[in-house]
């Protein structure tokens, strides 16, 4: 339907402009120019180009029109210009295909021998009708595109969006386990060591006994079932909670030792100033806190010795356990989440940890910078960074296309206006009113009627008007009879013997 509907209002312009058209040639000028349009109009989609120069063709009918180079198919050229320009044709086969329809008519003319005002439809009128529209055409087409990518960017950040808070979700997760399986699980397993701890008093009855012991048991399997949750809830690869704890090391040791764990704690030194990062602080109490809850689960009756030696710019925790009292050692860490976890709250702020054995027991070294590292979790400077190096390639070639697509059609469009412009100027000025040159009489001097005369003559008078016999001896000039640029008009031509007028002639609709 939309071709049907273009063809029809192409033909009605053609039609209109038929009607009024002097001299018409029912077959040129109407039949052939729209059975052209029928076949161009749905061929533009598989083959633009070859459809805006068969439009070009039509157009260059007028030019062998002995008395107007104007037609109504410009219009048709103008609107295949704009098509062709929020096409998919590329900026280079575009220009070169405009420039070669505009080539063709300029040679048309020149094989043709046509008048200025020919030459003057050919140098304004046909490159506007191409450039105008085309460059009109390339403004809808890029902003279809930005319409489309911002739909498609908004469907991205909604995208994103849900991702972020997904990772919000799963962070949030991560961060209940965290404090579950450290604070949670470390007091149960202080309960299960007093429960433990009770057992062995000599004034309980055998049913407190096994009261205590079934306790004991409940407990161990609570800190089971709690292993098992966090291992469901944890997402390793997230970042771990850093809310500060109220709970200093010492009273940490302090409630551990009301628990019947043997603790011995010393700090050595002292932070420089402005002290820990709270980071830092809330790191060096999860590894004294992990590390006693391995040894009262691994090693129970153990001793343990904690050292917190301050340096300059860095602090070293070391927590130390002695062999358990039954002589077996237990690698802590095995299918829990202990050890790990210790070293996903070290590493992020530039910290090391080391566990391992250490003769009959087992050692944790935590070594932490005062003030949290560079991870490289930051982002990443924004001209480092992928996206901004691929935003300013993208730039650079959005520039270059636009220089292409804009400024080199406008600034050649800019010129052929100018110099369009100054040619209607002298087209406009060397005008002699009809009136004025049938009151010219022969004999008068030029100073009698210098004041009807134009202010320019007619500069373009072909060399077939130069060489009309004249007398002998007199010089000629040449003036336009009316100021229409796009019609063939009569010119006049005045020649004189000195300053006396000898003769005056029209030469019928010639216009040079």
């Amino acid at each position: 339907m939309g071709d049907i509907a273009l063809w029809a209002a192409l033909a009605g312009a053609a039609l209109v402009w038929f009607v009024g058209h002097p001299e018409p040639s029912v077959a040129l000028e109407l039949v052939l120019p729209l059975g052209v349009l029928a076949v161009a109009i749905p061929a533009r989609r598989r083959w633009p180009v070859a459809a805006l120069c068969a439009v070009d063709a039509l157009c260059a009918i007028g030019l062998v029109h002995p008395l107007t180079p104007a037609n109504a198919y410009v219009l048709a050229l103008a609107v295949f210009a704009c098509l062709l320009g929020a096409g998919p044709t590329g900026t280079r086969a575009a220009l070169l295909t405009l420039g070669g329809c505009l080539a063709f008519d300029l040679a048309l003319c020149a094989a043709l021998g046509v008048s200025v005002v020919w030459w003057y439809w050919t140098l304004t009128i046909v490159p506007l009708a191409l450039l105008v529209p085309w460059l009109f055409g390339r403004y809808w087409q890029a902003r279809l595109a930005l319409v489309h990518g911002g739909w498609q960017r908004a469907g991205l950040l909604e995208r994103r969006q849900g991702l972020v808070a997904e990772q919000a979700r799963l962070r949030e997760r991560t961060r209940i386990a965290a404090d579950m399986h450290d604070s949670l699980g470390h007091e149960l397993s202080l309960v299960a060591l007093r429960a433990g701890a009770l057992e062995l008093s000599p004034t309980l009855t055998g049913q407190d006994r096994a009261d205590l012991g079934e306790l004991r048991a409940a407990v161990s399997d609570a800190v089971g079932h709690l292993r098992d949750t966090v291992g469901v809830l944890r997402d390793d690869g997230a970042d771990r909670a850093t809310a500060p704890t109220t709970e200093s090391v010492g009273q940490l040791v302090d409630r551990a030792r009301d628990s019947g764990v043997t603790v011995d704690l010393r700090q050595e030194g002292s932070p420089a100033p402005p002290g820990l990062s709270p980071l830092v602080e809330r790191a060096v109490y999860r590894v004294v806190q992990e590390s006693l809850t391995n040894a009262a689960k691994h090693a129970p009756g153990a001793a343990v010795r904690v050292r917190i030696t301050y340096e300059a710019g860095h602090t070293r925790v070391t927590v130390t356990n002695t062999a358990p009292e039954q002589g077996r050692l237990t690698p802590p860490g095995s299918g829990g989440h202990g050890l790990a976890g210790l070293r996903e709250r070290v590493e992020p702020v530039g910290g090391t940890l080391r566990a391992a054995p250490s003769g009959h027991g087992f050692e944790v070294v935590a070594t932490l910078p005062d003030r949290p590292a560079n991870t490289g979790r930051d982002p990443a400077p924004p001209g480092d960074s992928e996206s901004a190096r691929q935003l300013t390639a993208a730039r650079r070639r959005t520039r270059l296309r636009m220089a292409a697509a804009f400024v080199v059609p406008g600034g050649f469009a800019l010129l052929t206006v100018g110099s369009a412009a100054y040619a209607a100027f002298q087209l406009a000025t060397c005008v002699l009113r009809p009136a004025d040159f049938a009151d010219l009489r022969i004999g008068q001097s030029r100073a009698e009627f210098a004041h009807t005369l134009p202010a320019r003559r007619f500069p373009y008078v072909s060399d077939s008007v130069k060489s009309r016999p004249r007398p002998t001896g007199t010089v000629c000039e040449f003036y336009r009879s009316n100021g229409s640029l796009l019609d063939q008009v009569d010119v006049y031509r005045l020649c004189y013997d000195g300053s006396r007028l000898v003769t005056k002639d029209v030469i019928p609709g010639t216009d040079g």
